[in-house]
């Protein structure tokens, strides 16, 4: 594995340590103060500046330093993360993530604000940490132990320069005259796997103490042997405290199954091991002024992300101290610090080792997921041949095939697992998306997502982003009224966005909801006269009034500005929702707010279908939207209106849909009772019974896109091979019913095309 693989790794992981600082600051913004939470948002950043480091990243490490910093004093309670901290912290983490992918992809990011940004962390940081707070004189006055070798004891070993300033840590008081304790202190690889790190436990214990400490590497394969997820260090520490055994051992209490602990007082450790102890440099401004990296000294305790860690581990393997001359001697020199190759080497190693999970490339998924796709297809056309040809249907052949079927059917199951992925990395795209709206507005909006881990496929989430964030700054921008006008009308200042993801019945809904004041229907109404899009005595449902904000070039904003008034939005979210095959829908309440419902598929690849005939041509029905089938008796049918009819079932009456009418399929509305009643449920239609002339059978079909192939024909979502070779359509159950109510199939593809 060459560097650029490595580096893409990197990035790979800094953005799930991105997604792990946004969620855990919108935990704290909406009033978690779990420390666990504070501990995860901590760490989240010190990562990505560890891993930066590796690659010579200096702004970002710079940014990332002093962000950690403010963090740290959040961690320590020395900074009550309220409104306002948060939301200058929030901003912080949309510059850290603007770093990164700047560094990633080679662009640019705004020098001015990432330098205001800097100046308000320190700020907060400096604010709460007056210099009554500072490090005690004795250890500042040590000197730097990076400039000077250190004594090797008898054994070899050469004790480490260590600080606890990177995660935190503050010295407190003891008293002389306390006991002195010998503690050995040796990790195992499942202290680290739990997520526990020596590093913040070796922190933890000198803050109940003075204390001195000796890192033994003997231990330490060469690189070659190095397992990436092993434990080769050790420790010996000499702790004055008044806490006694039990609060040294209070420190390791969700450690000690992981580790060997040795816990004595000094006059029984001294006939054990009389080498002598090193005080811990708790100052070591090495480190924080001018972040360490590559070849120079400092201890990573992390596990996260894998780069930071091998470079730790291989500044290690290589001995400390000779890094330690070599820090020396750039210092001097100024040369520009860089990843050492044994660091990029055993990075390799940690790579191919990074637990139960593998990266695929996406190209690789989508062709086996085509392949699967033929599969299905002569699978298909095999039995169709089987059947045409044995008329018993007990041959050794057809039962092979029933075995064949069932083994595609889980092979395609799997396939498609594979692709399925939650819409929370989108979700919490929005939320910045929201920050930057609501400063641009002026406005106070909160963000509230429900259903992230609901899965789809990773093609539909994808192409979910753009219109989503369409419909984000339409909700924020036109939805939400400012705060002066909502405390008129009784609101609550801070306008509500939520964003929630569900399954039903095979689908996954996406919906979007404000409080704001609801679409101005007047409004709408004369814009759309304006535009010629209606007549001035058109009669139109609130339903139809909502939908003209779908066509192309419709604003109802009064300006052109840097957020509306051009027309492009609402029609290309249309567009966006329609060519993954599904459907968008309004519900509004003057004053309340509105509702933008999404009803997509699952997947894009293959779907369970009902195979029917209608006026001669073959369809298929998604399984998914139907309820029941029914042969439709004469009894049950009745007259509503001069056109409409309606079928009896259980007591309840139900509107007969004619599919071949609706799709010009033929002129006249065919006899029921020589038909099949499909009862299906659609989105925002509730139910229907579709007449069709005759059901063929139930199949699995593959998707294929006639948009791609053809062009959008209005009622038809796709089409699929049939196992005679013949092609298909796949009805858009959700568009029929929409026509049965009224809804023009031509303006639909009009405003598609």
């Amino acid at each position: 594995m060459d560097m650029n693989e490595i580096r893409e790794i990197f990035f790979q992981e800094c953005e799930e340590q991105l997604a792990e600082l946004e969620t855990g600051l919108l935990k704290l913004n909406d009033g978690d103060r779990d420390p666990e939470t504070v501990n995860a948002v901590f760490r989240a950043v010190h990562s990505i500046k560890g891993g930066a480091g590796a690659f010579a990243l200096d702004d970002l490490v710079a940014f990332a330093h002093v962000f950690e910093t403010t963090l740290d004093c959040v961690r320590s309670g020395k900074l009550e993360p309220s409104q306002d901290v948060l939301k200058v912290m929030l901003k912080s983490a949309d510059v850290l993530a603007d770093l990164t992918n700047a560094a990633r992809d080679g662009g640019t990011v705004d020098e001015s604000r990432s330098r205001a940004l800097v100046k308000e962390l320190e700020a907060l940081a400096n604010g709460e940490q007056p210099a009554a707070h500072a490090a005690p004189e004795p250890v500042a006055a040590k000197p730097a132990v990076a400039a000077a070798p250190a004594p090797t004891d008898s054994s070899g070993f050469q004790p480490i320069p260590f600080s606890f300033d990177d995660f935190g840590g503050e010295e407190e008081e003891v008293l002389m005259v306390a006991p002195t304790y010998s503690v050995t202190f040796k990790p195992r690889a499942e202290l680290f796997s739990k997520g526990n790190e020596a590093a913040l436990l070796l922190r933890d214990l000198s803050r109940i103490g003075e204390m001195s400490i000796h890192c033994h590497t003997g231990d330490v394969p060469t690189l070659d042997r190095m397992d990436p997820e092993g434990s080769y260090l050790s420790w010996t520490i000499s702790i004055k405290t008044e806490k006694g055994e039990e609060g040294i051992r209070s420190v390791f209490e969700f450690a000690e199954w992981d580790c060997e602990l040795d816990i004595k007082l000094a006059e029984e450790a001294e006939a054990d091991d009389e080498r002598p102890m090193i005080p811990v440099p708790f100052d070591l401004s090495l480190l924080e002024d001018e972040p360490v990296i590559g070849d120079e000294p400092h201890v990573e305790m992390h596990v996260e992300p894998v780069v930071a860690a091998a470079v730790a581990a291989a500044e290690t393997a290589t001995g400390v101290m000779q890094a330690a001359a070599a820090a020396s001697a750039r210092a001097e020199k100024k040369e520009a610090p860089a990843a050492s190759a044994a660091a990029q080497a055993n990075a390799a190693n940690a790579a191919n080792a990074a637990g139960q999970t593998i990266r695929v490339d996406l190209d690789r998924v989508d062709r086996l997921i085509n392949l699967v796709g033929e599969l299905v297809i002569n699978q298909a056309m095999l039995s169709q041949s089987v059947i045409e040809n044995d008329n018993n249907g007990t041959s050794s052949i057809n039962m092979g095939l029933e075995e064949l079927q069932q083994l595609t059917r889980e092979i395609q199951d799997s396939v498609m697992a594979i692709r399925a992925q939650p819409v929370k990395p989108v979700f919490q795209r929005m939320a910045r998306t929201v920050r930057e709206i609501a400063d641009i507005t002026g406005k106070s909006v909160r963000l509230i997502t429900e259903g992230e881990n609901t899965e789809v496929d990773k093609t539909v989430i994808d192409k979910l982003a753009e219109p989503l964030t369409h419909m984000i700054r339409n909700a924020v921008d036109h939805g939400l009224e400012m705060p002066e006008k909502r405390i008129a009308a009784g609101k609550n200042p801070e306008g509500t966005v939520r964003l929630t993801a569900k399954h039903r019945s095979g689908r996954i809904v996406i919906e979007l909801t404000d409080d704001g004041a609801g679409i101005n229907r007047e409004k709408v109404r004369q814009k759309a006269i304006d535009n010629d899009l209606i007549t001035a005595d058109a009669n139109l449902s609130d339903e139809e009034i909502d939908n003209l904000i779908f066509h192309a070039g419709f604003s109802t904003a009064d300006k052109v500005s840097d957020l509306s008034g051009r027309g492009v939005g609402m029609d290309v979210v249309k567009r966006s929702i329609q060519a993954l095959g599904g459907r968008i829908s309004i519900q509004s309440k003057p004053g309340q707010g509105s509702t933008f419902s999404m009803s997509l598929p699952l997947t894009l690849a293959v779907l369970d279908g009902m195979v029917v005939t209608v006026a001669g041509q073959t369809l298929v029905v998604p399984l998914t939207a139907i309820v029941e089938t029914l042969q439709p008796e004469a009894a049950a049918i009745h007259s509503f209106g001069a056109t409409q009819r309606l079928i009896s079932i259980r007591n309840s009456f139900c509107p007969l849909v004619d599919v071949g009418r609706i799709l010009n399929f033929r002129a006249q509305q065919a006899n029921p009772v020589e038909g099949v009643a499909l009862l299906v449920e659609s989105e925002g239609g509730g139910q229907r019974a579709l007449m069709v002339d005759a059901i063929q059978g139930q199949r699995q079909v593959v998707i294929k896109s006639l948009e791609a192939n053809y062009m959008h024909v209005p009622g038809i979502a796709a089409a699929t091979i049939l196992g005679d070779g013949r092609v298909a359509l796949i009805l858009d159950v959700d568009a029929v019913v929409g026509a049965s109510r009224g809804q023009s199939l031509r303006q639909e593809m009009s405003l598609a095309s």
